[in-house]
């Protein structure tokens, strides 16, 4: 297993908005730096909602896919510098990732679509020719 085919996307759930930060490899992103993480939420009661989504990309012969994708919650107060996360979740969805697990049904609807339309405009291709149970469990009713 390498590390090499994975990236972390970060969903900013009130934004909408999702953008790739390898620095989320290693608890370094934008968004945690300079952040205390406690493993308790009520002491972030004021936090932010954010999702890490650890999306593996494998090869097949006809292309490549996303194969492994799996979100992790996280809520930052920014003013307070203080987030919650739960970091052995963090570090055993990465592996579920690497694995090809998809864990990502826990997922608001709002956050389900971002990700989709995200990894759909990130390569339709890719999006194409990965599993049934990701566009499944990433597909909201509007």
């Amino acid at each position: 297993m390498s590390l090499e085919n994975v990236s972390p996307v970060i969903i900013d759930v009130e934004a909408g908005e999702a953008f790739v930060d390898m620095g989320a490899m290693h608890a370094r992103s934008s968004v945690e730096r300079g952040i205390k993480f406690l493993p308790d939420r009520s002491a972030v009661p004021n936090g932010k909602p954010y999702w890490i989504v650890w999306v593996t990309i494998e090869r097949r012969e006809d292309g490549p896919y996303y194969a492994g994708v799996t979100a992790c919650e996280m809520t930052i107060d920014r003013e307070a510098r203080r987030g919650y996360k739960l970091l052995p979740e963090h570090v055993n969805r990465l592996d579920k990732s690497l694995k090809r697990h998809i864990i990502v049904d826990h997922m608001d609807a709002k956050s389900k679509r971002v990700l989709a339309d995200f990894l759909k405009g990130h390569d339709i291709g890719m999006w194409n020719r990965s599993s049934d149970k990701l566009k499944q469990d990433l597909e909201v009713e509007m």
